[in-house]
């Protein structure tokens, strides 16, 4: 049985609504594997790094969504940083036997931290394709056929709507979790 952490902050987590709302319900809906919520309001993907052993090492999963970013471009940290934290998260979930599976942060409504997430996403795009790992496109999700974001998608314009978190369930391509380590 395949079992899925799910690492992340407040987009992770659910809110204001909670984990029964978030896309990781979602996730286990469609799967029927077991999914684990770890998101955590507030966190960065340094926060998320410093309890990668408690929160998806000791689970023992096969599999880690690390879905994390928004935070930091939102305390201006580093872009850096930001990469050499994912990178670490995905090198301790790869060193432990644990396929690392990477989440592509949703559209933030304002234009300086969006540009800064635009250069996130495309380092993470191009860092999966060139280790092989599997991306699950949130933001997309957000996106409508013009190119514009869909606002009955967004609580605040940074956090889902209950509309939004099921368009994050369905941008799951349940077959991401077909690849082992």
């Amino acid at each position: 049985m395949k079992r899925i952490v799910c690492l992340g902050d407040s987009l992770t987590y659910g809110f204001p609504y909670g984990p029964r709302t978030s896309w990781t319900t979602y996730l286990a809906e469609i799967t029927g594997y077991e999914v684990i919520n770890e998101g955590i309001n507030g966190n960065t993907t340094g926060d998320m790094l410093r309890r990668f052993e408690r929160s998806a090492l000791a689970h023992r999963p096969t599999h880690v969504v690390i879905m994390g970013g928004t935070n930091d471009v939102v305390w201006r940290e580093s872009h850096d940083r930001i990469l050499d934290n994912l990178k670490r998260m995905v090198e301790l979930a790869e060193a432990n036997g644990i396929k690392p599976v990477l989440g592509l942060p949703i559209p933030i409504d304002d234009e300086e931290m969006e540009r800064r997430l635009v250069r996130l996403r495309e380092w993470i795009k191009a860092y999966a394709e060139a280790k092989n790992l599997p991306i699950i496109d949130f933001y997309s999700a957000f996106i409508d056929g013009n190119g514009n974001i869909i606002d009955s998608y967004f609580l605040d314009g940074a956090h889902p709507s209950r509309q939004g978190y099921e368009a994050m369930g369905r941008a799951i391509d349940p077959r991401v979790f077909d690849q082992g380590v």
